[in-house]
């Protein structure tokens, strides 16, 4: 489907069946999302969206906690549709047995349990099951999450945006170096040890450089130890990027450690950025250096 037409995702369901995931990975489609606007503002939030200049691509939750207007939802999706919006509902759905395990085990009371104090968890999802029969019946599509981890139903979402509604989901690959006396960078997912190669910090000329002069890239590159290293990396992640990416991951951190940060991990990283980039790698790959300034 083409960007020229808005397009508008209703989520929707019943509390405990995923919602909250559905929106994330919306978010992270580049989705807005609005989660529960009162739904004689919504048609109002679309207009705000389209007058911001992008073609509008919306995310917005919707269910029981917006008590009496959740009756009107039916009828702004269907003005949306009327005004030439692609309009797509999200039902998440799951067993009542599974609904209370998990209510179970999050110790999160019901949004209903408020309006209907004394009234079990079994009634109180019965009761919610019936004020959201009109929105189930306008579903485009049903997901039932009884047997679904939470990781599960992240997988199924993506490859329904991304197939049927033209989504694309893009993974932002960070490479960074660092030193190790400085710690390791504690949101690193892969981390490569590059002490082994040889180090330009007792090279008095290079001493005072960085990874990103010419001269200490190619002191650090141009040995067969450099070339093994990078090129070990490269087959590495060449395969595991795209995997990461379809899994749903939006960031990635590779760590490229020396013992400063300031010389090999630099220039083994500068260069390894450049490679993944040419590989076309899902999403934006940039090198980042931690440690560059601390004097190796």
């Amino acid at each position: 489907m083409g960007d020229a037409v808005p397009l508008i995702v209703v989520v929707t369901g019943l509390s405990g069946a995923g919602r909250s995931t559905a929106l994330r990975v919306l978010e992270d489609l580049s989705f807005d999302c609005i989660d529960n606007l009162p739904t004689p503002l919504i048609e109002q939030a679309v207009a705000l969206s389209a007058t911001a200049g992008a073609v509008p691509r919306m995310g917005i939750g919707m269910d029981v906690r917006v008590r009496a207007m959740l009756e009107g939802a039916g009828a702004v999706i269907e003005t949306l549709r009327a005004h030439k919006h692609r309009v797509s509902v999200i039902f998440l759905d799951a067993a009542d047995e599974a609904l209370v395990r998990r209510y179970s085990e999050s110790r999160r009371p019901h949004p209903l349990a408020a309006q209907h104090p004394g009234e079990d968890l079994a009634a109180l999802i019965t009761r919610e099951r019936e004020r959201l029969v009109d929105l189930r019946s306008r579903a485009d599509r049903v997901i039932d999450t009884s047997a679904l981890t939470v990781h599960d139903l992240r997988r199924l979402l993506i490859e329904h945006f991304t197939q049927a509604e033209g989504a694309s989901l893009r993974m932002n690959t960070r490479v960074m170096s660092f030193g190790f006396k400085y710690g390791i960078p504690s949101d690193a997912d892969l981390v490569f040890d590059a002490r082994f190669l040889p180090n330009p910090h007792f090279i008095p000329a290079l001493r005072p450089r960085s990874g990103r002069d010419p001269e200490v890239a190619r002191f650090v590159l141009e040995t067969a130890e450099g070339r093994e290293f990078i090129d070990a990396i490269e087959t590495l992640l060449a395969p595991l990027l795209p995997r990461y990416a379809r899994e749903g991951k939006v960031a990635l951190t590779v760590a490229i450690g020396c013992t400063g940060g300031r010389h090999r991990s630099v220039a083994i990283a500068e260069a390894l950025t450049m490679r993944l980039s040419k590989l076309r790698a899902p999403g934006e790959v940039r090198a980042s250096h931690r440690d560059i300034d601390r004097g190796g």
